[in-house]
């Protein structure tokens, strides 16, 4: 399915949704936020797939919010500044809620509300030469609605940084802050994101979804009478069910499960 905004590709267990607005680097606009809620909150609803790669065609990720859009909110009021970022608020909650785990592809330059598309990512991979830019600052903006992913996925300390100054920094010293996993060389950018698609179709579907939502519920608890009850409750849960059951079986009987063996 490929639109004005999104180029979005189904393989099996897996898609692939493209920004498909090269001519203005992939920045996005109001219809751009609305279709990337609708598509994944499609997405996460289908389940059958394992694997969401997001990435960008042309030569940047995502260059941010569109010139165009900018210069007609610049005559907004207030009210209609808050409905308008209350929409980019919910694109992003969606994408980051969405439970199937998303690899980001990020081959070009990422910059402000890009970066928070990175940020709502599961797992990361980008080029070498890659540029990434909280520059709202520079505007006189601040980076609120992407704020409570990028704190998250970067860290509060080099969030206190970037935020402020607007500086830029490149993908090693991303990935020297833990924000990006893996750095590599364009050519290898590819295979490296079928490596990580490819392992996280190997694993049981269901579990894959639970260990992405056990991330999310533990970071930030504190190790409480509650939580280690959460935590035994989920372990039993996910021991007795089907898929937790043919996955020890399959391992001690040396043979591949059955979500790998049928696929």
């Amino acid at each position: 399915m490929t639109s004005a905004s999104l180029d979005v590709r189904r393989d099996g267990p897996v898609a692939r949704v493209w920004l498909n607005r090269p001519e203005v680097r992939n920045a996005f606009n109001d219809a751009v936020i609305a279709e990337l809620r609708a598509t994944f909150a499609a997405l996460g609803a289908d389940e059958d797939l394992r694997v969401i790669v997001l990435g960008g065609h042309g030569k940047a990720f995502c260059a941010g919010a569109d010139l165009n859009w900018m210069r007609a909110m610049a005559d907004y009021d207030w009210a209609q500044n808050h409905a308008d970022a209350q929409a980019l608020a919910e694109m992003l909650w969606t994408m980051y809620d969405c439970p199937v785990p998303i690899v980001g592809r990020i081959h070009g330059d990422c910059y402000a509300g890009g970066v928070g598309l990175a940020a709502v990512c599961d797992v990361l991979v980008a080029a070498e030469g890659v540029h990434f830019c909280l520059s709202e600052a520079r505007l006189g903006l601040l980076p609120a609605t992407i704020a409570p992913y990028v704190v998250r996925a970067l860290g509060e300390q080099a969030s206190r940084r970037y935020f402020a100054t607007a500086e830029r920094f490149d993908a090693a010293r991303a990935h020297a802050l833990g924000f990006v996993h893996e750095r590599v060389a364009p050519e290898a950018l590819d295979a490296t994101v079928d490596a990580l698609v490819a392992t996280l179709v190997a694993n049981g579907p269901r579990s894959a979804r639970a260990c992405k939502r056990l991330v999310k519920d533990v970071a930030g608890r504190p190790i409480d009478a509650a939580l280690r009850e959460d935590t035994a409750r989920r372990i039993a849960d996910i021991r007795a069910s089907d898929e937790g059951r043919e996955g020890l079986q399959s391992f001690l009987q040396r043979r591949p499960p059955a979500w790998v063996a049928g696929a």
